[in-house]
């Protein structure tokens, strides 16, 4: 079993007196709110929560949601786990995950949430890694049996489902019980500082590794989300992201603990649902994927369907956003759009209205907070530091222009994978690497300009090319839905671009010249062009929504042997 360590003595002292960490759990968070709005909406499924799992969609307060995750502790005790447990959850969004999270806390236990795409080999890796004790699924998922995986992939580990092992909506907890529990607390040690979430990398490029992470990273995530997207209190919050990553877990989880806010739930996308809920439950801040955001910007009639009169802004990220699409949503509907760009590790930057005023700079530019003689006003910018580095040597880019990896440290940052040597991952001055390409960039150059992968880049006779960018022009096409390229070889050049395209409901996929036409007219530079063009009826992605390139290139490996 892998060693689960907090953060280094002297991290933790420096970050607590900068004021970026506190003594603050995601528990403490609720018990606050219990003191100060206890009948407010503190958490909502969604309304097909019995087509997914089985059971009646369900809304708790912020003092049902306490008295909840007080019985579910309780039980997790009783069953024999405590502070040195590690519990695997494999769970959809529904409120029984969120009252997981809550017990996790309050026993001091490590929770590592899997996303409900994970089948046994998954589990079992990822289980091993982790040095599970316990799992909690359930019995029912769009007809899958959950816990009967996770029983077939972790024969030695506890299984807990849903229902039948375990309650996590009972009503109220018994004195004995509720005595065990404040008992077990008071014996927890630094519960701010000590692991309390493993999620995992989308895996894009591999298998995914473990991110330990405590409450006082989250809550740096958590503000620095919060401040982006301009919460306030007890407003509503619509997540449609699982909540086994950073979006989810930092962007609502904790934003939502800490400000008294509804955490509405949403997932897997359904578009017109989500919709739905945006009107009938008054959402005032989401986040959506950049296709649904793009096809709402093309289609202004299904965006008049709806009443968001109170919405008043929406996030996106994962992609290079459409300028196009954020000029329609600001000057057409009057919902500003704010660009995120983080990640499980701890990136956390984003362009708001008012650090990246333009709509072209918004959709590919993150303001350089923390860069070395740059100021930029807000928390966020406070609590972290950034630079460029040269991938190969380590050396300091600086100079507008500059293209090298993008480096991370502060509130927000990790410590390290789990159970993974760990001396690659951050420079010799302690920043995290986060394996993305950035551009110096901007008038002044006080921006970063998301370039790609150190890993993604295609290498076409010695001239880099960024498959972000031509992603994201491709995408703007009004006949394409998805677009992604990839490489494939080449005898004389090495690599090629290939364009792997979705074509819209109803539309004609573009032709390779119509679309390399096309891509002309945008700008894009000749060298750059796609020289093959797939079609699929979708794009392959990991269970956080990314375009997985290495299934592409596989895909096209694949059709060549079968010509």
């Amino acid at each position: 079993m892998h060693e689960l360590r907090s953060s280094a003595p002297d991290r933790i002292r420096a970050l607590t007196e900068a004021g970026h960490w506190g003594f603050d759990t995601l528990h403490s968070l609720l018990s606050r709110q219990v003191a100060t709005r206890p009948e407010a909406l503190a958490v909502a499924d969604q309304p097909n929560k019995e087509d997914l799992v089985g059971t009646s969609p369900v809304r708790l307060s912020f003092r049902e949601l306490n008295i909840a995750s007080d019985a579910l502790a309780a039980q997790l005790l009783e069953k024999g786990a405590d502070a040195d447990s590690r519990l695997l959850v494999q769970l959809p969004n529904i409120v029984e995950l969120v009252v997981c999270f809550y017990a996790s806390s309050k026993i001091g236990a490590v929770i590592s949430p899997l996303p409900v795409q994970y089948g046994a080999h998954e589990i079992s890796s990822l289980g091993a890694t982790l040095g599970a004790t316990h799992f909690i699924g359930c019995r029912h998922f769009r007809g899958q049996d959950l816990a009967a995986m996770a029983e077939q992939a972790l024969p030695n580990t506890a299984i807990w489902s849903l229902g039948d092992d375990l309650e996590c909506l009972r009503a109220e907890i018994d004195t004995p019980a509720d005595t065990r529990l404040r008992r077990h607390q008071a014996g927890v040690t630094d519960p701010a500082n000590r692991v309390l979430t493993v999620c995992w990398t989308s895996g894009t490029t591999g298998t995914p590794k473990g991110v330990p992470r405590s409450a006082n990273m989250w809550l740096a995530t958590a503000r620095a989300t919060a401040e982006a997207g301009g919460y306030q209190q007890g407003e509503r919050l619509l997540n449609p992201f699982p909540l086994v990553n950073m979006a989810a877990i930092g962007g609502f989880l904790f934003a939502a603990a800490e400000l008294g806010c509804g955490l509405i739930l949403h997932h897997p996308l359904d578009p017109a649902l989500f919709l739905q809920q945006m009107q009938e439950e008054k959402i005032h801040f989401t986040i959506a994927p950049p296709p649904l955001l793009n096809q709402l910007a093309a289609k202004p009639e299904m965006w008049r369907a709806f009443d968001f009169g109170a919405l008043r802004a929406v996030g996106s990220g994962s992609a290079p956003l459409s300028p196009d699409m954020i000029a329609t949503f600001e000057e057409d509907y009057g919902k500003p759009i704010i660009n995120f760009y983080g990640s499980n590790e701890g990136l956390a930057l984003f362009a708001t209205p008012q650090t990246a005023p333009t709509s072209d700079l918004r959709a590919t530019h993150f303001p350089r907070f923390g860069a070395t003689g740059i100021e930029w006003h807000g928390k966020a910018a406070q609590m972290v530091k950034s630079k460029v580095i040269d991938p190969d040597t380590e050396a300091d880019l600086n100079e507008p222009g500059a293209v090298g990896e993008l480096c991370f440290a502060g509130a927000t940052v990790f410590d390290g994978y789990l159970g993974t040597p760990n001396e690659a991952v951050f420079t010799a001055d302690g920043y995290f690497r986060s394996g993305d390409l950035v551009a110096i960039s901007g008038q002044p150059p006080h921006y970063y300009r998301i370039v790609g992968r150190c890993k993604d880049i295609i290498n076409r006779g010695g001239m880099k090319i960024s498959p972000a960018e031509i992603d994201t022009l491709m995408e703007a096409h009004p006949d394409i839905t998805e677009a992604a390229v990839c490489a494939y070889p080449d005898a004389a050049l090495g690599e090629k671009v290939c364009a792997c395209v979705v074509s819209a409901s109803g539309g004609s996929a573009p032709s390779l010249e119509t679309l390399c036409d096309y891509l002309l007219g945008r700008g894009l530079a000749k060298s750059k062009l796609p020289e093959r063009i797939h079609y699929l009826p979708a794009l392959p992605r990991n269970p956080m929504g990314k375009v997985v390139r290495t299934a592409l290139q596989a895909l096209l490996t694949t059709q060549e042997e079968n010509c």
